[in-house]
């Protein structure tokens, strides 16, 4: 399985509400839209909360100025990641990075892809 994880950081014209109201409401549907032929199997953003307990990470760790969110996309195989090279794949991929212009700092943000590799799940463990 691949997840495409991307932090990111709001552009700095909108404030913390606007970003989460645009990228939750505007964007997410966006690419709800278009997960098929992106071969997306799942689609997940993670919005930033409880700021000043995250500020305390940052002195203790020399951290460097969080993230607004992060958005995780998940794909089943290479097979189903390499729908998004057709032209129907990558007409998505400009949709999403065209709308991704108006809220989304991409100087600050960081984007990579990822092979998970599940440590524990308690949730779905046997008690």
């Amino acid at each position: 399985m691949l997840k495409m994880v991307y932090c990111i950081r709001r552009h700095p014209d909108l404030s913390v509400e606007e970003f989460q109201r645009y990228w939750l409401e505007q964007h997410g549907p966006k690419v709800r839209s278009v997960a098929e032929t992106i071969g997306a199997r799942r689609y997940v953003q993670s919005h930033t909360r409880l700021p000043d307990y995250n500020e305390s990470f940052r002195p203790t760790r020399g951290l460097k100025e969080g993230y607004d969110g992060i958005t995780e996309i998940w794909w089943d195989s290479m097979e189903d990641f390499a729908r998004g090279n057709s032209e129907a794949g990558r007409d998505a991929a400009q949709m999403l990075l065209d709308d991704e212009r108006g809220f989304i700092d991409f100087a600050n943000s960081c984007v990579f892809m990822t092979e998970e590799f599940e440590i524990f799940d308690l949730a779905s463990s046997p008690a």
